[in-house]
């Protein structure tokens, strides 16, 4: 069976574009594919972090997958940093990664903007540790975002160069998957920015633990234009938060957009944004009380993330030890 890797960083506020764009494909994906979910709380401290909020939104992030419906009987889900294979390969691909690779990343130019100087050096190297995590398993396919697609064609040019530098075929290049109606979900107050955890206004995104009123009252307050809804694709030219909307309705209704215009051609704001508050708590309202349950039993989430390391472990270590004898890391034997 064909392996997926894909995780979430924990830093809090998860999000309808979390998941819509990632999370609600991987329930669907888990049936076909020998699914690895993890919480990628190594790439988190690329950034600062505060440590009881970072454990906090580790668990918060755990009860989402589970809350949303991936199966931790039938999928691995556990936390990056249990894993020390994770760390250890990405130190063996980060030796054969040129800097020039690294420095065509835009996302690092994004992050560090004006203080590049003073970034981290895990801020600059995410991508390897990235790469690591995907081949740590020898993923054959990887859900990802828009965003990612340029650290995905990383990670496989970086497997490239470690089969070419041992002239074996070890580890498979990577496939990505772009999955979904609503992959690029859209700020409820500026349609032309993504929903973000960073964005200053809570109003600016639907958040997974918002209860049924706060989800109305975003969707009610959400930005839009004077004029009807149109009756085509092509009417939605140069009218961002009309399209958002029109796209989150059909993703949450498992429609495709066409459809979504099609029943709302000519309507105004006001009856759609109805329809679509009732749509989102219906679909939102029980994850986000199974999140908060599951929130509040630390101690069973934890339990499922260790029985998830166990798992991830037991591929990982072979992998491993496969990796460090091609690489010729003298293991000497005891006994």
């Amino acid at each position: 069976m064909n392996r997926i890797f894909s995780g979430i960083q924990p830093t809090g506020n998860l999000h309808l574009g979390n998941y819509l764009g990632a999370i609600r494909n991987w329930v669907g994906l888990q049936h076909d594919y020998d699914c690895i979910f993890c919480i990628v709380d190594l790439h988190a401290i690329t950034l600062p972090q505060d440590p009881a909020g970072l454990r906090a939104s580790t668990r918060e992030v755990a009860a989402a997958y589970i809350a949303a419906g991936v199966d931790p009987d039938h999928c691995t889900i556990f936390n990056q940093s249990t894993v020390a294979g994770h760390s250890q390969l990405a130190w063996v691909l980060g030796c054969l990664t040129p800097l020039g690779w690294l420095n065509r990343m835009t996302q690092f130019k994004e992050k560090a903007g004006k203080q590049k100087d003073m970034a981290g050096l895990g801020l600059y190297s995410y991508p390897v540790l990235m790469a690591a995590d995907i081949l740590l398993y020898k993923a054959t396919h990887v859900p990802v975002g828009e965003d990612q697609k340029q650290h995905l064609e990383l990670a496989r040019d970086i497997a490239g160069a470690f089969n070419r530098a041992y002239g074996v075929e070890y580890f498979p290049l990577p496939e990505p998957q772009i999955l979904g109606t609503a992959t690029r979900v859209m700020s409820l107050r500026d349609g032309t920015k993504k929903m973000s955890k960073s964005d200053p206004s809570d109003y600016s995104r639907i958040n997974m633990t918002d209860d049924a009123e706060t989800v109305a009252l975003k969707i009610r307050r959400a930005k839009t234009d004077p004029l009807p809804l149109p009756d085509s694709v092509e009417g939605l030219a140069d009218r961002p938060e009309a399209e958002n909307l029109l796209d989150i309705y059909a993703a949450l209704a498992s429609i495709d957009r066409d459809a979504a215009i099609a029943e709302f051609a000519g309507a105004q704001f006001s009856g759609f944004k109805e329809k679509l508050a009732d749509l989102a708590v219906s679909v939102l309202g029980p994850i986000g009380a199974e999140m908060k349950r599951l929130v509040a039993a630390p101690d069973h989430v934890d339990a499922i993330l260790a029985r998830g390391a166990e798992r991830a472990n037991a591929v990982a270590a072979p992998h491993l030890a496969e990796i460090y004898e091609m690489v010729g890391m003298l293991r000497p034997q005891h006994g």
